[in-house]
């Protein structure tokens, strides 16, 4: 049974690798081990007490997600706390007979060192007119390292296709270029050895394993924002590396030049080399991100439910791909012919969240006013009539609940009002919800409407 649980957990392990950050899976999913298989549950093995209760507590459910596609069947997960792992410079006992250890394929060992997803390559990224100046980027860079674009800043919006392509240049210098020294690092975990190695009198350690890389690629340099010591250390790194013509690829959520608190020497080095973003993918791409991933995982999903997941999930590639894994592991679990309205009802947090990511004032006051039969114009008018102010007050009140705008961004959005205003309009709705049954449904509709 245990080559068994090996199997099932090696295939959940790969659909994790797609869905998750390198850092998040490295972090609490690379260290667990199957334990053990009955016929409803799968034994993990974890190192400590606080993995055990930090992963049901975070990721109990998508354990449970991948555990069901990659068995075909609703496995329960239980954790068990394992013996203490060795420590990284504990010497490893000599082997039997004097044998030595095969040594293990260059390029596989070095994936795993980088911690490279071996599934994000240039093969598998899907390109559409969202990405593919961004893409054609990072060919030319993995192509000719220090030549094309130095540095090369790629910035977007969460699961966008950023840490796939710096994976993508990593391995394709590494299966490129015999030799080439690749360093792939998230800017926390860059912080974090920059600290040890304070701690460790190792400094001089740290800046040659990053000062005499051949390509450096660094994920989520926001994170440096505030932190000075830091920045004036990378600031070092990044020019030992930009004068001797090696590789720097960074990626951010923004443009480097709205990082609050960060050195503007950076922020112009940032912008030395080329600068490209990825947007969020329009519907056509969405669908063929669909199509891609169910092709691997395997999975054949109705047209028509395909169409609505791409649909409905518009912002964040991890979250589309998260979806179409659960839809998938309930429809080979239940062996039922899916339907819309289960798949929404499957759905129903994501949907939710989904919704909460695209809902702004400007979509909040345009479908109120459709609602009740008012020009948008009233929105931010100064005319006072009950037929107006109601519909207002109820979108300045869907706007407080559905946004995270301030009182103060809010009443300006409505027309320069003041957050005392704002504030009036909120009470006023939520009194008015709880006597009168009519205003409570509206407001429960327009709610739905907006998420959908």
């Amino acid at each position: 049974m245990q080559a068994s649980a090996d199997k099932i957990w090696g295939a959940a392990q790969d659909h994790l690798r797609s869905m998750l950050s390198a850092d998040t899976y490295n972090l609490w999913f690379a260290p667990l081990r199957a334990n053990g298989l009955d016929h409803n549950s799968l034994a993990l093995e974890v190192q400590n007490e606080f993995c055990e209760v930090w992963l049901k507590d975070n990721y109990l459910s998508l354990l449970q997600d991948v555990l069901a596609l990659a068995s075909g069947r609703q496995l329960q997960v239980k954790f068990k706390v394992g013996a203490a792992q060795p420590s990284p410079g504990a010497v490893p006992d000599p082997l039997p007979d004097g044998k030595a250890l095969k040594a293990p394929n260059d390029r596989a060992l070095a994936t795993h060192e980088s911690g490279f997803n071996p599934k994000n390559t240039f093969e598998s990224f899907v390109v559409g007119n969202n990405n593919n100046f961004a893409c054609a980027a990072a060919q030319a860079v993995a192509q000719a390292p220090g030549k094309s674009y130095n540095p090369l800043f790629l910035y977007g919006g969460v699961g966008l296709g950023k840490t796939h392509l710096l994976h993508a240049i990593g391995q394709h210098v590494a299966a490129h270029k015999k030799g080439a020294r690749v360093a792939y690092v998230s800017s926390e975990r860059f912080t974090n050895e920059y600290i040890d190695g304070i701690q460790n009198n190792q400094l001089a350690r740290f800046r040659k394993k990053y000062r005499q890389t051949d390509v450096l690629l660094i994920d989520d340099i926001q994170f440096l924002a505030g932190k000075e010591r830091i920045q004036e250390e990378f600031f070092h790194t990044f020019n030992a590396l930009h004068e001797a013509r090696r590789q720097i690829v960074l990626t951010c959520d923004r443009p480097a030049s709205e990082i609050q608190n960060l050195e503007q020497r950076l922020v112009s080095r940032f912008e030395w080399g080329l600068v490209t973003d990825l947007q969020p993918p329009d519907v056509e791409m969405r669908l063929a991100i669909l199509q891609k991933k169910a092709q691997f995982m395997n999975a054949q999903l109705p047209e028509d439910i395909m169409n609505f997941l791409a649909n409905r999930i518009r912002t964040n590639i991890r979250r589309l791909e998260g979806a179409l894994i659960r839809v998938a592991a309930y429809s080979s679990l239940a062996g039922k012919k899916l339907s819309v309205d289960v798949v929404e009802g499957l759905l129903h947090e994501i949907l939710s969240e989904e919704g909460r990511c695209t809902v702004n004032i400007e979509v909040i006051q345009k479908r109120v006013a459709e609602h009740f039969d008012i020009r948008l114009a009233d929105m931010t008018s100064k005319r006072r009539p009950e037929s107006i102010a109601f519909p207002r007050q109820v979108a300045m009140y869907l706007a407080r609940q559905m946004t995270d705008s301030s009182l103060s961004a809010i009443g300006e959005a409505f027309g320069g009002r003041d957050h005392g205003t704002v504030l009036h309009a909120c009470r006023l709705v939520k009194d008015r919800m709880e006597v009168d049954p009519n205003v409570r449904q509206v407001v429960g509709y327009l709610e739905k409407a907006l998420t959908r």
